[in-house]
């Protein structure tokens, strides 16, 4: 690459300035376990963590939250854990899921002098075996005593359980453990009492000491160790106030899971400023909504998308009169809103609106008010209740937020800030500010974060606006993937720059607005270059689809897997006066010319109605499916993206036949 490419810091403007002055500043502290020392005398009696849906409920004060990671600490170093002077500290496996204590082991093996390999005691047990013999782990921290089982039956697998690396594992739960004479297994409650008289030897570490091994959940292939020091994940507590400025006793909505990184991060510096998390799920959210009241929540494009769909949901199943209405104060938002994001010069384009185009959105904005004030008080005001009132902001990551979603969160007063990262990058390179928040772009980089758009076969640095491959420099990138030397020098070039794999382009504000992932591209034998995401957005703004999947490589034309929404659909083909059976599977039947046509219509009009939309957009063909992408049949990533490759080749069939119809 050329050592004299332009890159893209971002200037720490006075808007970023006043922002860290008003967090707490943690630029001093070397590694993550400190941070809780800190809190503990800066809110010794305030609520850090809070399980309203464990069994029990449970509540930890920022002082007890201390008390219970030493004590975790103090009761492996009884087990041989110890800080140590050179190298890498011992690996420690964390396979658990979100709860108070997965937070207490967490900080407990940090603290101890170990650096934890985190995953989800849910996932693949192929894959948990392959991570503890590839990061070296010595120790196992598990959920329960299920998933002890569930990875000790896997002794016939390619990578079986090996107890001779294992010393010693520990319960998150109280059952009873085991017998077993090759192999020491503690319960929670017998580790904590082991560490209870113990005075812990808090590890001293350097900033570039490693705090985590992160396994990359990725769509292809054998999962990658991400190494994260202390110094990757303080940089991300000292710089994320640029973006967010929560105050002491906010409440988050913590809903993510607990170890990946953007989850993890945020609860991280939430409670860094001494808010207390609150724990949810799926089943919870929506009475959580209301019942604590939250300021803030994290969560991936399809958690928003899904409280979209519950809003028009209730929406229709208004009378028809009351419909129309709602739908009509829409429309008018919808303007309004888009003249004021031109008066303000909040748009994602190369040029900045002129003086002109800015005055004449200025007299929209102005006469569109009243009208977008009415729908405030008759309709939107509402919206807001049912997620409790008193959101400052919904924080986004993890994947594009579609257009629509971010119209509609915008008329009805959410503030939706919208960052981007990745788990190399642990994870946060970019956040959108309230001040500037730019629809359809992923924000600002951080403070000390540079960027730069290159050429992706060329790796020449292109001038601003145009698109290109994004490339990342900063101190929250990693120092590189655990006993792969291949992968890291494939990932980060010799001047630091990390490759993310995503394509996109810089406004000339330094705003990041992506494009697409560099090998999610579809090429066309016409040679055109298709971006699948962008068209995916669209469609599902159709009530009737609830997911899709582009593909076509390699032919004439895009073809579409489509997930219809069986309940609209059922509706649909009812008041069409079809043949309905609602204890049927499907309820309706999807090849029926009716159905078909229906579809096509809805993929057409979507598509063709996205900006910037060209002839090569069109999905010419498409199959509907019934079974949904998820994490549990393989179809999606912890984080909700869909494993292309998986799906294509789970209905590879179905995609030859649509290309050969």
């Amino acid at each position: 690459m050329n050592d004299r490419a332009p890159s893209h810091p971002t200037p720490l403007d006075l808007n970023d300035r006043a922002s860290l002055k008003q967090v707490i500043d943690y630029n001093d502290v070397p590694s993550l376990p400190r941070v809780w020392e800190i809190t503990a005398q800066r809110f010794p009696e305030a609520i850090a963590l809070w399980d309203p849906h464990g069994e029990p409920v449970i509540q930890l004060s920022f002082a007890e939250l201390l008390e219970k990671i030493r004590q975790f600490a103090a009761g492996l170093q009884t087990l041989g854990v110890a800080p140590v002077t050179e190298g890498d500290p011992p690996r420690i496996a964390l396979i658990a899921d979100n709860s108070p204590r997965w937070f207490v082991a967490d900080q407990g093996i940090m603290a101890a002098g170990g650096a934890d390999v985190v995953r989800s005691a849910s996932a693949d047990p192929d894959e948990l075996l392959y991570i503890l013999q590839n990061s070296g782990s010595s120790g196992l921290v598990v959920e329960n005593l299920k998933t002890l089982k569930k990875l000790r039956a896997r002794t016939e697998s390619e990578f079986p359980f090996n107890p001779e690396q294992i010393r010693w594992v520990i319960l998150l739960s109280d059952e009873d453990p085991p017998a077993d004479e090759s192999l020491k297994i503690l319960n929670y409650t017998q580790l904590m009492a082991a560490g209870v008289d113990r005075s812990v030897e808090l590890a001293q570490y350097s900033p570039e000491t490693l705090g985590t091994l992160l396994y990359t959940s990725g769509t292809t292939g054998r999962p990658k160790g991400v190494r994260l020091s202390h110094a990757n994940l303080m940089h991300q507590l000292s710089t994320i106030g640029a973006v967010l400025q929560p105050q002491p006793g906010d409440r988050i909505l913590s809903i993510l899971p607990t170890w990946h990184s953007f989850g993890r991060t945020a609860d991280y510096f939430f409670l860094s400023q001494g808010a207390t998390g609150i724990y949810t799920n799926i089943r919870y959210i929506k009475n959580d909504l209301k019942e604590y009241k939250p300021q803030y929540m994290t969560g991936v494009p399809r958690l928003w998308e899904s409280i979209y769909e519950g809003v028009q949901k209730r929406f229709r199943e208004q009378p028809e009169g009351k419909q129309k209405l709602v739908n009509f104060f829409l429309g008018m938002s919808a303007q309004y809103i888009s003249a004021r994001r031109i008066a303000q010069g909040l748009v994602p384009t190369l040029e900045t609106p002129s003086s002109g185009q800015k005055a004449i959105a200025t007299l929209k904005s102005i006469a569109l008010a009243p009208l977008h004030a009415i729908g405030e008080r008759l309709v939107y005001k509402q919206v807001r209740q049912a997620t409790g009132g008193q959101l400052t902001a919904v924080l986004s990551g993890g994947g594009s937020l579609a257009m629509h979603l971010e119209d509609f969160f915008e008329i009805v007063g959410l503030d939706v800030i919208v960052g981007y990262g990745l788990t190399e990058t642990a994870p946060v390179l970019t956040g959108r500010r309230t001040w500037g928040n730019l629809r359809g772009s992923a924000g600002k980089p951080l403070p000390a974060t540079e960027l730069q758009i290159v050429d992706p076969e060329t790796r020449q640095a292109l001038p601003t606006g145009e698109r290109g491959l994004v490339l990342a420099r900063g101190p929250q990138v990693m120092a590189g993937y655990y006993n792969n030397p291949e992968a890291t020098q494939k990932a980060i070039d010799s001047q630091g720059w990390f490759d993310t794999g995503d394509l996109g382009l810089l406004t000339p504000n330094y705003d990041l607005v992506l494009t697409g992932r560099a090998k999610d591209t579809i090429v066309l034998t016409n040679g055109e270059n298709i971006e699948p995401q962008p068209i995916e957005d669209a469609c599902i703004r159709s009530p009737f689809i609830d997911q899709v999947m582009l593909v076509g490589q390699d032919e004439k034309q895009l073809g579409a897997l489509v997930v219809p929404n069986l309940e609209v659909l059922q509706k649909w083909a009812t008041q069409q006066g079809m043949a309905v059976n609602p204890d049927a599977m499907p309820p309706v039947d999807i090849e029926a010319k009716a159905v078909q046509k229906l579809f096509r219509d809805e993929l057409t009009r979507e598509v063709k109605n996205r900006p910037g939309y060209r002839l090569d957009d069109r999905i010419a063909t498409f199959r509907l499916i019934l079974e949904p992408f998820s994490i549990e049949n393989g179809l999606l990533t912890q984080t909700l993206k869909t494993k292309r490759p998986v799906v294509r080749e789970r209905y590879r069939e179905a995609i030859v036949s649509m290309f050969q119809g």
